[in-house]
C-alpha cells in the first residue's frame, strides 16, 4: 500500500466521520418528533435497495451475495446492529449528541476486551490497562454531579457493547468469505425485521421532514460507502485514530444547532476514553506488525 493511498484513505475517513456526524444530527431531529422505529425502518429500506443493486452488479448476482457459511451468525449480528442503531438514536433524544457520543467512545475498548473470549485473540497487560483507564473515563462521564448521570446514560453504554459485539461477529463472518456478503445480509435482514417492527409506527410527515428523512437515509448509505472505500485504501490501524474526529464534529453540531452544553466532566472523561482507545489501536498495530515480522523471520 502506497503512502498516497494511505493519505487518501485518511482523507476519506475524515469525510466519512463528518458525514456520520451530520447524519446523527438529522437522526436527533427526526427521533424527537417521530418513532425511532419508523425512522430506522425507512433508513433500512434505502439500505436494502442499495445492497440489492450492488449485488446485481457483482459477478454471480444475488445468488453469490446470499451464499454464506454462517447464516445464523449473520442473523444474530444483523439483529444486534438493528438494536444498536435504535438504542443510539433514542439516546440522542434523551441525553443529547455530545453525551451519547462521549460515552459511546468506549466501544473500541470493549472490542479489545471481548476479542479474547470471542475471537481467541491475546490481549496483553498494556491493553488491559488501557481498558481499565478507559472505564475510569466512563465513570467520570457518568458522575452524578456532572449533570449526565441518569438511567438514560446507560443507553450509549449499551449501544457501545452492542456495536462491539457486532464488530467482532463481523470479523468472524469475514474470515472465510467476502465482506460484501455480510454487508448484504445486514441490509436485507435489517430491512425485513425493521419493516415488521416499524410499519405500525408509520405516520404522515410534512414535506420538509420527508426530505430530511430521505437525506438522513442517503447519508447513512453514503457514509458507509466511503467507510468501505477508506478501508480499501489504508490499514484500519492507520485510519482508526481519525475516526475520533466524529466526536469533534458532533460537538460542533450539537452546540450550534441543538444548543447542547459541553460540561467539563464530558471533556475530561471523554478525553480519557479517547486516549485509552487510541492507545489500544496503536498497541494492536504494533502487535500485528510484530507478528508479521516473526512470520517473515521464520
Amino acid at each position: 500500500m502506497t503512502d498516497q493511498n494511505t493519505r487518501l484513505g485518511i482523507l476519506l475517513m475524515i469525510v466519512t466521520v463528518f458525514i456520520f456526524a451530520v447524519q446523527d444530527g438529522f437522526a436527533r431531529y427526526l427521533a424527537a418528533g417521530y418513532s425511532v422505529f419508523m425512522v430506522i425502518m425507512v433508513r433500512y429500506w434505502f439500505f436494502a435497495i442499495f445492497v440489492t443493486v450492488q449485488a446485481l452488479m457483482k459477478p454471480g448476482g444475488l445468488r453469490a451475495a446470499v451464499r454464506t457459511r454462517h447464516p445464523w451468525l449473520q442473523l444474530v449480528r444483523s439483529v444486534i446492529l438493528i438494536a444498536e442503531i435504535c438504542v443510539m438514536v433514542y439516546a440522542y433524544t434523551r441525553i443529547g449528541l455530545i453525551n451519547t457520543h462521549a460515552i459511546f467512545a468506549v466501544s473500541p475498548l470493549l472490542v479489545a476486551g471481548l476479542a479474547m473470549p470471542i475471537l481467541g485473540e491475546k490481549v496483553g497487560w498494556r491493553r488491559w490497562t488501557a481498558i481499565v483507564i478507559g472505564m475510569v473515563g466512563v465513570a467520570v462521564l457518568l458522575q452524578p454531579d456532572g449533570g449526565v448521570f441518569s438511567i438514560d446514560s446507560f443507553l450509549p453504554l449499551l449501544g457501545a457493547l452492542l456495536f462491539a459485539l457486532y464488530s467482532l461477529m463481523t470479523r468472524l463472518t469475514t474470515r472465510d468469505e467476502p465482506a460484501f456478503i455480510s454487508f448484504f445480509w445486514s441490509g436485507i435482514i435489517g430491512c425485513v425485521l425493521m419493516t415488521a417492527i416499524g410499519l405500525p409506527y408509520l405516520t404522515a410527515m410534512p414535506l420538509f421532514d420527508l426530505f430530511i428523512l430521505a437525506v438522513y437515509s442517503f447519508l447513512a448509505l453514503f457514509g458507509h460507502f466511503l467507510l468501505i472505500r477508506s478501508y480499501s485504501m489504508a490499514e484500519a490501524s492507520a485510519l482508526q485514530p481519525f475516526a475520533y474526529l466524529q466526536i469533534v464534529f458532533i460537538t460542533i453540531i450539537a452546540i450550534t444547532v441543538f444548543d447542547e452544553a459541553l460540561r467539563m466532566n464530558i471533556v475530561i472523561g471523554g478525553g480519557i476514553v479517547i486516549l485509552a482507545g487510541l492507545f489500544t489501536v496503536i498497541r494492536s498495530r504494533q502487535v500485528n506488525q510484530g507478528k508479521g515480522l516473526r512470520v517473515g523471520q521464520r
